[in-house]
């Protein structure tokens, strides 16, 4: 008795385990909350603390500056070898717990000292409960279907970027600047840190693929190509935070706006980011990356200058769609463009160092462009300087070699 082709076809499909399904939903909740809320929520009040301090706006964009600085290049190493010897869960767990005990701690500051400590726990927050468990987990449970899975659990970044401005602001009209930020940080660890605990780290032992030969890895470092990516991904990094982390302070006290015009703004931001994530990543699978990379580099150039249009609301509006779409696809065209031009083989190597570089540019880029404002009282300069970093960025990538032919 031969098999009937309906029974053939769902043999052959492949079937979604529910242990896949609850580490998806654990990723999304954990970027959501950890990257989304946190990350993304804090610039939200740092005018409350420029009025009500009396901080520049230097010393309330360093606290992002310092902790990254600090922590990123020192715990992220470790965070990796911990991922590796104990698994994602836990780590995510004492993330989860720590980026939530870091806004309500920065929730009840009232000095620089006491701001600096809970943003660097907020940043070890980051660290180990952010991308990097999130990565190991979908990476786990998943084979064939873990770019898909990955881009599911990524689009938490953009929901909880999304929600956390209109959230603030409802929260601050009716609590306080202190309680609503206080409120976020309960949030955090109210939703993602049961499902971290509950989640299955993987369907099995770990398999362990061969590793890399080392020459592949070598050859790839000797390479211009290497450095004129990591070059051109760090431009766009810091463009991308040092307009991000000031946006609200410009919108806020430099523009005028009220409390919910500007978090409809930043709202819109990382709602057009979702947008970008999924336009860039559809781009990518029928275009070569290199071509899509120049786009999101020309779009981020185009949209900054938008901002200063004051005679046209509606600017401010097609900043935050545009500014946003290239947000969402920034981030995640950088690892496919490294695996076009080396190959995964030697990926995680060569990401490990473009995200260290790039995160050192997102950590200095938002504190020197605060500078510039303290210095002139005007963001125009700073603005058009990371426009023309973005620009400088695009030619770095237009030098890359020509993309080879893919196959059908």
């Amino acid at each position: 008795m031969t098999d009937s082709p309906s029974s053939a076809a769902s043999a052959a499909a492949p079937t979604l385990r529910p242990g896949a399904v609850q580490a998806t939903v654990t990723a999304f909740a954990g970027l959501f909350c950890v990257v989304g809320l946190a990350l993304y929520g804090l610039p939200f009040y740092y005018d409350f603390m420029v009025r009500q301090f009396g901080w520049t706006r230097g010393e309330v964009t360093s606290g992002n500056a310092l902790s990254k600085l600090v922590i990123g290049p020192v715990f992220g190493f470790i965070a990796g070898w911990m991922v590796d010897r104990f698994g994602p869960r836990r780590l995510m767990m004492a993330g989860i717990l720590m980026a939530g005990i870091a806004l309500v701690g920065l929730g009840r500051v009232n000095t620089l000292g006491a701001f600096y400590f809970f943003y660097m726990f907020n940043a070890l927050g980051y660290v180990c409960g952010g991308p990097l468990p999130a990565q190991v987990l979908i990476s786990r449970w998943f084979d064939r279907a873990r770019g898909r899975a990955m881009g599911i659990a990524y689009l938490g970044i953009g929901f909880g970027g999304a929600v956390v401005p209109l959230l603030s602001a409802a929260l601050v009209e009716r609590y306080g600047w202190r309680a609503a930020l206080q409120t976020i940080g309960a949030l955090i660890v109210l939703i993602a840190f049961p499902l971290a605990y509950f989640v299955k780290e993987s369907p099995g032992p770990a398999r362990r693929g061969p590793a890399p030969a080392p020459r592949s890895s070598l050859a790839a470092f000797k390479s211009g190509a290497f450095y004129l990516l990591t070059g051109g991904s760090m431009c766009s990094i810091a463009a991308l935070a040092g307009v991000q982390q000031n946006l609200k302070l410009f919108l806020s006290v430099d523009q005028h706006f009220g409390q919910s015009q500007a978090a409809r703004i930043l709202s819109l931001v990382l709602a057009s980011s979702i947008v970008g994530r999924l336009l860039m990543g559809w781009l990518a699978d029928r275009i070569p990356t290199k071509y899509v990379m120049l786009l999101i580099y020309f779009l981020l150039a185009a949209a900054i200058p938008l901002l200063f249009l004051r005679q046209s609301p509606a600017a401010i509006y097609l900043f935050a769609a545009v500014f946003g779409i290239g947000l969402g696809g920034d981030y995640m065209v950088i690892p496919l463009m490294t695996a076009e031009i080396f190959g995964v083989e030697v990926l995680g190597r060569l990401m490990g160092v473009i995200l260290t570089a790039s995160g050192v540019a997102e950590a200095a880029s938002p504190w020197m462009i605060a500078k510039f404002h303290d210095s002139s009282g005007s963001y125009v300069v700073g603005f058009l300087l990371l426009a023309g970093l973005t620009l400088a960025g695009a030619i770095a990538i237009a030098a890359l070699p020509n993309p080879r032919r893919r196959a059908a």
